[in-house]
């Protein structure tokens, strides 16, 4: 594994040695022997706003042994219209590695090819394989297992989380059930893309919930979506996480949220309350989850 892309570009061994070595990053954490970033500057360029992203990422580079340097798109030339592909050249000659949180993914995609350097997608508008490594590792942690598990994802089935699930399920066989009115449906195409007998799609959150061991939701909102929020909200407030829901799961479902949230509406106060330790188990994951990626990634053979 050279650059984190996309969950579609990783093969199930890949996301397995994610998982597994961030288990063993949280054991570890403030004994890391060796500190495999020692001595490393890594760039993380920002043009989408982030809390636990960019907080996650910088303590991980730190407790790597790296220097992490934030630069929002303003403070770079790209946000002056420089190609991706001049600052990447550039960058690539200075640095040891880049995150990056942008809207396009062929930008990532292109920032990996011209820069040489190891490469993380820390979310596109296409996927956010980050939060679904993370994720994956804690449905491991609170479930015990992976593959033989059922995940309803409920609400816009369309965004870039529920993508990323939709590959995760492909590469690893759980069964995945998402739940969304047909206007944010993956379409047709793209199922037919992923091509995988243990996903259905569905517009009944009953049908999706009933006997799932995982509960998953997004915000309805997503960045870039801000002129469409009144309607968003409108065609998706059938579709809430709320206790009614979590009793048609399976004895023991885990409610899980990748944060922020908007209690009152894709997941209610009680929900969230009763399922909080999860959920913010859930958001401390990321951190040893994305210094597992940049671990393997800096330990690949060039």
């Amino acid at each position: 594994m050279k650059h984190l892309l996309s969950i579609e570009s990783l093969s199930a061994d890949e996301i397995l040695a994610c998982v597994d070595l961030a288990a063993t990053m949280k054991s570890a954490r403030g004994a890391h022997t060796p500190q495999p970033l020692d001595g490393q500057c890594w760039a993380l360029i920002f043009s989408k706003s982030s809390t636990r992203t960019r907080v996650s990422f910088e303590v991980g580079i730190r407790e790597l042994g790296g220097s992490p340097m934030f630069l929002a798109a303003a403070d770079i030339q790209l946000g002056r219209g420089e190609p991706i592909r001049d600052t990447a050249r550039v960058m690539g000659r200075m640095l040891h590695g880049a995150v990056i949180r942008t809207f396009a993914q062929a930008d990532v995609e292109d920032f990996a090819h011209y820069g040489g350097i190891p490469t993380i997608n820390a979310l596109t508008d296409d996927e956010h394989p980050c939060q679904v490594l993370a994720d994956l590792f804690t449905m491991r942690e609170k479930l015990g297992s992976i593959g033989d598990r059922t995940v309803a994802f409920i609400g816009d089935g369309d965004c870039n989380m529920a993508r990323s699930w939709l590959w995760a399920a492909k590469r690893l066989g759980f069964r995945l059930r998402v739940a969304a009115p047909a206007m944010y449906q993956p379409s047709k195409e793209y199922l037919t893309r992923v091509d995988a007998p243990n996903i259905s799609v569905t517009d009944s959150i009953e049908d999706a919930a009933r006997g799932a061991d995982v509960l998953y939701t997004d915000v309805w909102v997503s960045m870039g979506k801000e002129e469409e929020a009144a309607y968003r909200m409108a065609q998706l407030s059938g579709y809430q996480i709320d206790s009614k829901l979590v009793g048609l799961a399976a004895p023991g479902a885990i409610v899980m949220h990748c944060l922020p949230a908007y209690r009152g509406k894709e997941i209610s106060e009680e929900a969230l309350e009763a399922h909080a330790d999860t959920i913010f188990t859930q958001a401390e994951n990321r951190l040893h989850a994305q210094k597992a990626v940049m671990a393997l990634l800096v330990d690949s053979p060039a």
